[in-house]
């Protein structure tokens, strides 16, 4: 990767144009600065006509035009949908979706993973482009595949039923350990034979769909399964790769918060992070950031790409609203702010037909460059370029870590007797919300990560407690900091079973309490928690669950105030230590309303001087990046209207040069962006 600055472009498709085209493009990629291109992404019927043969004469010009035109190049291996003639020669290769239904040819996502034929010609594809291209000039990047686990996020033919049960045999050795982790006595799933395993789907242990299964523990190893041999088939093609190319990353294009995938698995197999951002509405910066905070912790902190954006709309939504003014600038900062090292987009120029001809696009059908939308790109892109490498390679300098788990996503969503309308990624997204507009830094991390070096740790939902996630979070306590957990936490095993014991589990002796009953009601139907803590006392409306919580040396900090169990401990805080200055444990047992959450997170973090210095301005966010001990603050006002704030340090608008003094009034219209590089401790103001 480049360290020169922020990468900028997108994934350019010049196959689908005749040469005259690509002059006129790359002379307005010259006008918006675009540095990077993303080639080659779905081209695999044009790179082979057929199974023994193989033409690259058209991708030889398009590399070459991108060299000539100093571009980075991010090379992909076009194997993200299968050519026609490859599922009409070998028709096992198609996938067959949860209804149990084997496709035909047609969309991508269209290759069954476990398909020996698949794998074998995705590999020899990739490692034909890398033989040839490896040691291209401006090559800063190889793509393999795109989007991994469209549609439905996998397959359930046969071929993936012998590939299951192979992954069982290795994971649980026996069929009896595999009986006893599937509590397979139940409705007389005792299994004798591997042979006898079936996939999870509609013709099996689902009905309604795939969150509601009679096993939580099959779904739950074949949803691990289908993660792993989609990976399986990234390590084909990047070995392919490597064979030719020893040292340029390779990547893949993820997709946020993503559930058929649990990217943590893939993390020892990037080389850096990547994803496609297109939020689902136009208010949704805390839950963007989220996202970015999520593709961030998968290597470590380190900073990661935006693969995708688009410059104007989408294209697969039921409404498509186009970025007004400024949004595009906003966001493609925020995501630099939370660790982004490139911002691009699909796509460069709209096609001209089937089902994204009318997705958004740095040039549209006319290829014009006087319209709105193209100036932002351009002064985005002019941005970009005068910022230099500033922030190329800072870190966020975090002392908050908040748990994200897919385990525990997989298992909450699809376990029957409580509430189906409490999901998984709501409950994480409102303590992160909170989190965000308090201002403090987050790493968003897996429950294997390191915790040592976090004040705070947020486990919101954590339902399946896996290895010694339970140890650790209690050392986070002995050493003096703050641990968060909410409902339904400390449940279940990481067969999924329930542990037989008193809820939350083995983190019942970290808060202090224990669960006795788990209530549950409609959405709408809200049961009043009192807060208080001193004078300082807030209602909230909580909502969809409420655990019956009876206090083993915890204090209580909320209560309910209807229903059979008013007046009992809905918010508990506990000093497993019995110390005032030694470490919290808080239990949040409801689902407070936004305005709870914030009242319980901003006294964790009050605790620990994490409040940030916006904190009580809606919808601006801080987010800092560090390196070589600068920090770069950016300040970005996500509001709706001016606002007004007081410079928390001093130091200069990278983007604007002006220089600011701590104490000082900045005045944010909607969009705006101040990148702050802050003076260093102790120089005068």
């Amino acid at each position: 990767m480049t360290d020169s600055k922020i990468l900028y472009g997108g994934d350019y498709n010049p196959e689908q144009w005749p040469r005259a085209v690509w002059e006129d493009d790359y002379a307005a990629f010259d006008k918006a600065s675009i540095d990077t291109v993303t080639l080659n992404v779905f081209a695999w019927a044009t790179l082979q006509p057929d199974e023994d043969t193989y033409d690259f004469a058209r991708l030889d010009e398009i590399v070459a035009r991108a060299v000539e035109g100093g571009r980075g190049i991010v090379l992909a291996t076009s194997t993200g949908a299968l050519p026609p003639w490859l599922a009409h020669r070998h028709p096992g290769v198609e996938r067959t979706d949860f209804q149990g239904r084997r496709h035909v040819f047609g969309q991508r996502h269209n290759a069954c993973p476990s398909s020996p034929v698949y794998r074998r010609l995705s590999a020899e594809l990739a490692g034909r482009i890398a033989e040839r291209y490896a040691g291209t000039p401006g090559l800063i990047a190889w793509h393999v595949g795109n989007e991994y686990g469209g549609f439905d996020g996998g397959c359930w033919c046969d071929l993936c039923a012998a590939g299951f049960r192979d992954w069982l045999r290795a994971r649980y050795g026996t069929v009896e350990r595999l009986n006893e982790a599937w509590n397979a006595t139940f409705w007389s799933h005792t299994f004798s034979d591997w042979a006898q395993i079936v996939p999870p789907n509609m013709l099996s242990e689902h009905w309604r769909g795939p969150d509601h299964t009679a096993f939580q523990g099959i779904t739950l190893d074949y949803r691990r399964f289908m993660s792993d041999a989609m990976l399986a088939n990234y390590r084909d093609e990047k070995a392919r790769i490597r064979e030719h190319d020893a040292t340029t990353p390779v990547t893949t294009n993820f997709m946020g918060m993503f559930r058929p995938i649990d990217y943590h698995r893939w993390a020892d197999d990037l080389d850096f992070a990547s994803w496609d951002n297109y939020p689902p509405g136009p208010r949704e910066h805390a839950r963007m950031a989220l996202a970015h905070d999520v593709m961030r912790g998968i290597k470590d902190g380190a900073p990661f790409w935006v693969m995708e954006q688009t410059p104007t709309i989408t294209a697969s939504r039921d409404v498509n609203p186009v970025k007004r003014p400024g949004v595009l600038r906003l966001w493609s900062w925020q995501a630099v702010a939370h660790g982004a090292d490139a911002v691009l987009y699909f796509q460069m120029r709209q096609s001209k037909g089937a089902s994204e001809k009318y997705h958004g696009a740095v040039l549209d059908h006319a290829g014009r460059t006087d319209t709105r939308s193209f100036r932002e790109v351009a002064a985005l892109g002019g941005e970009l370029a005068g910022l230099g490498d500033a922030v190329v390679g800072a870190r966020t300098p975090a002392r908050v870590a908040l748990l994200f788990d897919w385990d525990s996503w997989w298992v909450a969503e699809m376990t029957d007797g409580f509430n189906r309308h409490a999901r998984y990624v709501d409950t994480v997204l409102a303590y992160y919300r909170a989190l965000w507009q308090a201002g403090a830094q987050v790493d968003v991390v897996p429950t294997t990560a390191d915790l040592t070096r976090y004040d705070v740790v947020l486990a919101p939902m954590l339902h399946v407690l896996k290895g010694d996630v339970a140890a650790r979070l209690a050392a986070v306590t002995e050493r003096g900091g703050s641990v968060l957990a909410s409902f339904w936490s400390g449940r279940a095993d990481e067969d999924a079973n329930a542990y037989l014991m008193d809820a939350p589990g083995p983190l019942a002796p970290l808060f202090g309490i224990r669960v006795e009953e788990t209530d549950s009601a409609e959405p709408g139907v809200a049961n009043p928690v009192t807060l208080t803590d001193g004078a300082d006392e807030v209602v909230s409306a909580a909502q969809l669950v409420f655990e019956v919580l009876v206090p083993e040396g915890a204090d209580v900090v909320g209560t309910y105030g209807t229903e059979f169990y008013a007046g009992t401990p809905a918010v508990t805080r506990h000093r497993p230590g019995g110390a005032d200055d030694g470490g919290e444990a808080w239990y949040v047992a409801t689902g407070l309303d936004d305005a709870g959450v914030e009242w319980v997170v901003r006294r964790v973090l009050d605790r620990h001087g994490l409040v940030g210095p916006y904190a009580d301005v809606p919808d601006v966010e801080l987010a800092v990046r560090a390196k070589d001990g600068v920090r770069f603050a950016f300040v970005l006002s996500h509001a709706t209207g001016p606002v007004e704030v007081t410079a928390h340090a001093s130091g200069v608008d990278l983007l604007t040069g002006r220089t600011v003094r701590q104490g000082e009034t900045l005045r944010l219209d909607p969009t705006d962006v101040v990148l702050l590089r802050e003076d260093p401790p102790g120089e005068p103001a």
